[in-house]
C-alpha cells in the first residue's frame, strides 16, 4: 500500500526490540515507502534510554525515556534520579517528545502494584517538571491511571493501546489525552475497541502499531499455529496504513482523510512532534 511520503505517524513502535536485530533497516525502508513520516521509539527502561535515543538521532525518528511498568521489579530508585538527569540534558533535543512508557499493569502476573505505582507516581512528576506528555501503557488500569492523573497532572499525552470503557476513554479525553489504536482494530471480535473508534471525537484519535508487538489480524498466529511450528507474525511499522484501513472504514474517511486527521491529533499530544516530521 504506498501512500505519498510523511502521510502517516507511528505514535508507538519499539524498533530497539531484539525481534529487529536482524534487519532493522529494512524495517525503517519498508515504513519510508509505506508513507511513514515519523515513527515514536518509547524506551521501557534505564537499559534502553541511550538505545532509544540514538536510534532516533540516527534515522530521524522521535523517541521517550520513561520506565515501563513491567520492568519495574528490576527498577531502581536511581534510575528515577537518571531519568531526571536525561530529562534535563535533552530538554531541548527536539526528538524527545515525552515520557513514557510508563503507567501500570494489573494483567501480568507477579507485579507489585505498590511499585508500580511508586514509579508511575515519580515519573508523572518528572513529566509535570519538564513540561513533556507522557506515554501511557493501561492495561486493567485504566481506573487507577486516571487517578494517578488527578493527583499529578501533566500536559496530556497518549493512552497507549487503549482498552478500555467509553466511560474511561473519555476521562482520558478531559485530560487532554489521545488514544492510541492500532492492530486490534483490525479483528472483528474486538467490538468494544472497534466501537470506540468509532463514537470518539475525531480529535481523540491517534495511530500505532506497537511494533513488534500486537500483530493486525493478518499477521497474527493463533496458539494451535504456534504449537504446530507456525512462526507468530512479527508485526512493523510499514503495516500502519492496513491497520488505518480497518479506523478508515468504520469512520467512513478516506485513508487521505484518515492520515491527516490522525497525524494532526499525534502532533497535537506530542508538540514537539511536528518539527521532526520528515
Amino acid at each position: 500500500m504506498q501512500h505519498p511520503a510523511g502521510m502517516w505517524i507511528d505514535s508507538h513502535c519499539h524498533l530497539d526490540a531484539p525481534e529487529f536485530d536482524a534487519d532493522r533497516s529494512a524495517v525503517l525502508q519498508r515504513a519510508r515507502a509505506a508513507g511513514l513520516g515519523q515513527l515514536v521509539l518509547p524506551a521501557v527502561a534505564a537499559f534502553n534510554f541511550d538505545t532509544v535515543r540514538e536510534l532516533a538521532h540516527a534515522h530521524g525518528l522521535s523517541y521517550a525515556l520513561g520506565i515501563h511498568p513491567l520492568y519495574t521489579p528490576q527498577a531502581r530508585e536511581q534510575d528515577l534520579t537518571l531519568l531526571d538527569e536525561l530529562l534535563g540534558r535533552y530538554g531541548d533535543d527536539p526528538r524527545l517528545v515525552a515520557v513514557g512508557e510508563i503507567g501500570l499493569d494489573f494483567f501480568a502476573p507477579g507485579l507489585d502494584a505498590a511499585r508500580q505505582r511508586f514509579f508511575y507516581t515519580e515519573q508523572l512528576k518528572l513529566a509535570g517538571r519538564h513540561r513533556l506528555p507522557v506515554l501511557l501503557h493501561v492495561r486493567r488500569s485504566a481506573d487507577q491511571l486516571l487517578a494517578g492523573l488527578r493527583r499529578q497532572p501533566v500536559s496530556g499525552g497518549i493512552a497507549h493501546a487503549f482498552n478500555g470503557s467509553a466511560q474511561q476513554a473519555q476521562h482520558f479525553v478531559d485530560l487532554g489525552f489521545k488514544l492510541g489504536f492500532g492492530g486490534t482494530l483490525t479483528f472483528e471480535r474486538a467490538q468494544q475497541i472497534r466501537r470506540l473508534a468509532q463514537s470518539l471525537p475525531e480529535s481523540a484519535l491517534v495511530l500505532e502499531t506497537d511494533a513488534p508487538d500486537i500483530p493486525p489480524h493478518w499477521l497474527y498466529k493463533t496458539a494451535a499455529e504456534r504449537e504446530q511450528g507456525a512462526v507468530t507474525g512479527r508485526n512493523e511499522p510499514a503495516e500502519l496504513p492496513r491497520i488505518a484501513a480497518s479506523l478508515a472504514d468504520l469512520r467512513g474517511w478516506t485513508l487521505a482523510q484518515t492520515a491527516a486527521i490522525t497525524s494532526a491529533n499525534a502532533c497535537a499530544a506530542l508538540p514537539k512532534l511536528a518539527a521532526t516530521i520528515a
